[in-house]
């Protein structure tokens, strides 16, 4: 093959481009945490178990011992979390309620957006019937006095309409706030948090019980569902983070469990509304009202918690479920639900007896006997909790995410069987993996491609970036292709190289690497990306943000730029950095 000649750095691009989506080989330790690393399994374990290596956290780790740190990461209540707590002091929504964040956020906006309907259907109906009053042929002078007074009116409704309209922009700008708050929070934790595994398991647990924050009010539940069911959990038992995600209004409302009822339940209400309706109490709500209510209202079983619950979260799909199952899972989980407005459990899970089948059922073998209410869901998800199938979906999901996209089969079978002995210790599993031979075996270096989530906090981390304001990086991970919050179906985003290698995913990101080195992103700011003047620029963005480790033609390219900007956004850009 011709050899590339490339005549200026931006072409350069190009090169690193094509290359992205291929694999290195490199050498790595084939045993257990290795007792004197080098440079690039430092970066490995930096790369796996944090969002990667900020500038001299190499040498920290060298002086720690690589397993001292990995043992103080499996336990982040031992490590000081002031300077993320101090960044996010501002945040006035992440310590609310989901009922407070409802009642002072969303209601508010969701008045406003009434209130400006009403108003503009009330302007269409006034000019409606000022038309219709020019028609039926009114005097010259009339016609002239019902201008005026059509202006004049048209000039009050249009103040109100304005009034309105700015009444909505604050509630709507008010509303948004929470999302916002969500999608910075998660970025200075992961950029800045010490406490880098927690934030790797956070980031990985939510994506595994995944919520959809444009689905209706889940966004009003989002705040306390990685707070409260995720954050708490990612190092504790499986089966205590299976429940909190089972009875958190997010889940309870995105899936619809919400609203799944005994059919007889659902009947009643229906009979209950029809004589209501007959005897006028439902006069006193407008047309909306009556919608809102009725779509509200349950119908029935709903299966769709309880199919995702043992796909997606426990067994896998071929974890050996039936259909029957599916459906008997879903009965247990009847009356499951959320407390309304006027509730003193407004926003949280309630358990609604009357909503409840209180029919036998079996699940997966096991017999729930008749006439049990809370307990049929608690002994379901102590089933899936504990069967093999699930032991070996979430060690599998584990080995994924920290080794390879095609899981290692006898890790993942030594992490199922800790998963197993520990009653579901996550703690002790994620051990495994992080211990493992297969995780430092040279197969398993740079095997990774970064998400988009990692690539942007990683190149946040290694360029030592100041993030004053992280809006501009939550727009960059949509133009990126993964909004935070907002993975539409419940799977989740994937973490597999063909989900993220293309050529405009990656031009994408050498666009971000190029705004980032040159100071072009706003409220971001990297102050001495090339603070080596013994070296050459190409030789000090080779050792800092490849870890000396870059194929000819990234060496090559990066030699080609003409400032030191160029420069790091070529090395951000490589095909090495693309990969954890």
């Amino acid at each position: 093959m011709a050899r590339l000649h490339i005549a200026r750095p931006a072409l350069a691009i190009g090169t690193l481009l094509i290359l992205a989506a291929g694999g290195l080989r490199a050498t790595a330790p084939s045993s257990s945490v290795p007792s004197r690393p080098d440079d690039r399994v430092i970066v490995h374990v930096l790369s796996r178990a944090a969002f990667g290596p900020r500038p001299g956290q190499i040498d920290q780790v060298r002086r720690a011992g690589l397993s001292t740190w990995i043992e103080q990461q499996l336990h982040p209540d031992r490590i000081s979390d002031a300077p993320v707590a101090s960044r996010l002091s501002g945040y006035q929504t992440l310590g609310l309620s989901s009922h407070e964040i409802a009642q002072d956020y969303y209601v508010p906006a969701e008045q406003a957006r009434r209130e400006r309907k009403r108003a503009e259907g009330a302007m269409e109906a006034q000019k409606a019937e000022e038309g219709k009053g020019g028609e039926e042929g009114k005097g010259a002078e009339e016609g002239k006095e019902g201008k005026e007074g059509k202006e004049g009116k048209e000039g009050t409704a249009a103040q109100e309409g304005k009034e309105g309209k700015g009444g909505k922009g604050g509630a709507v700008r008010r509303e948004r706030q929470v999302m916002l708050e969500m999608s910075a929070q998660k970025i200075v934790r992961a950029v800045y948090s010490d406490r880098q595994l927690e934030e790797v398991l956070t980031d990985f647990w939510f994506n595994h019980f995944n919520v959809y924050a444009g689905k209706g009010q889940t966004r009003v539940y989002l705040t306390a569902y990685e707070r409260d069911a995720i954050r708490p959990h990612v190092l504790g038992k499986f089966r205590e983070l299976l429940g909190a995600t089972a009875k958190s209004p997010a889940m309870l409302f995105y899936l619809d469990n919400a609203r799944s009822a005994d059919p007889k339940f659902a009947e009643n209400m229906e009979a209950f509304d029809q004589m209501r309706m007959a005897r006028g109490r439902a006069r006193r709500l407008n047309p909306e009202q009556v919608d809102r209510v009725k779509k509200n209202m349950p119908t029935g079983i709903n299966e769709n918690y309880a199919r995702e619950l043992m796909e997606l979260h426990t067994l896998g799909v071929d974890g050996g479920y039936t259909q029957q199952d599916v459906i008997n899972v879903a009965r247990a989980l009847t009356g499951w639900t959320i407390g309304g407005p006027r509730s003193p459990q407004a926003g949280q899970f309630v358990f609604n007896a009357r909503m409840h089948d209180t029919g036998d059922k079996v699940v997966l073998g096991h017999k729930l006997k008749a006439g049990r209410g809370i307990e049929d869901g608690e002994q379901v998800l102590d089933i899936l909790a504990s069967h093999p199938s699930t032991a070996h979906f979430i060690a599998t999901a584990l080995v994924r995410r920290l080794v390879a996209d095609v899981p290692p089969p006898a890790l993942v079978d030594r992490a199922a069987a800790r998963f197993r002995s520990t009653g579901g210790d996550l703690r002790e599993v994620t051990r495994v993996i992080l211990t493992s031979p297969e995780f430092y075996a040279p197969e398993a270096y740079r095997s990774k491609v970064k998400t988009p989530f990692e690539f942007v906090v990683s190149a946040l981390r290694v360029t030592n970036a100041d993030v004053m304001q992280p809006l501009p990086l939550e727009r960059t991970l949509q133009q990126l292709g993964m909004p935070l919050y907002f993975c539409q179906p419940p799977t989740g985003y994937k973490d597999t190289a063909e989900t993220w290698v293309n050529t405009g995913a990656l031009i994408s990101r050498m666009n971000f690497a190029v705004s980032l080195a040159g100071n072009g992103l706003r409220g971001v700011s990297v102050a001495d990306p090339l603070p080596d003047p013994s070296r050459s620029d190409a030789d000090t963005a080779v050792a800092i943000y490849l870890t000396g480790d870059a194929s000819d033609t990234t060496r090559a390219t990066i030699a080609r730029a003409t400032t030191p900007a160029q420069v790091v956004a070529l090395a951000l850009g490589s095909p090495e950095f693309q990969r954890r």
